[in-house]
């Protein structure tokens, strides 16, 4: 079974709600660092994907792209286009989240390697993220180019409240 990376618009993300909101959840009660809380409920799951990225989506101001594998999604990873005037030249990579069932299969890699080719079809030449430091993620963004720009100490709580932790951003250029 191939798993194909795809631009998700509007109707896409409609379609695929469920299994985005799912995603997102399950990410979140495993200890994922992506701005959210735990528990985090299916409905503000849902809101998330249905109030802010779709509408995003729709406004060119973002780019969501799903790992697919027949029609089930397995993964997320958006890239976020809207910058302030003198930053037109870099975009920001944002909230790759991997269905937990479905970790350990490359899915990570082709969802980064799919965004970066976009961002530089877009003519970008500056590429940022950051993550939680000492994540799993962090040594796969430094796989495919990413370097590591700083650490912020006590940057977010993690999803359970219970201690902060850090955060490092990380750059790639083209």
């Amino acid at each position: 079974m191939e798993i194909r990376i795809i631009e998700l618009d509007g109707s896409a993300i409609e379609a695929h709600l469920v299994s985005l909101s799912r995603i997102l959840a399950d990410c979140v009660a495993e200890g994922a660092a992506i701005s959210f809380m735990s528990p985090l409920s299916h409905d503000d799951a849902s809101r998330f994907w249905a109030r802010d990225v779709q509408s995003d989506v729709a406004a060119g101001r973002r780019i969501l792209f799903g790992a697919l594998r027949d029609n089930d999604l397995l993964g997320t990873v958006q890239l976020i286009t809207a910058m302030p005037p003198n930053q037109s030249h870099r975009c920001e990579i944002a909230k790759m989240i991997v269905d937990p069932r479905a970790r350990r299969l490359g899915i990570g890699r082709l969802l980064m390697t799919r965004v970066l080719v976009r961002a530089q079809e877009l003519g970008k030449t500056l590429v940022t993220l950051d993550t939680r430091t000492g994540d799993v993620a962090e040594p796969l963004y430094g796989s495919v180019g990413f370097e590591v720009a700083g650490v912020i100490p006590d940057f977010a709580w993690d999803p359970d409240g219970k201690a902060r932790h850090a955060t490092t951003y990380m750059f790639r250029r083209f």
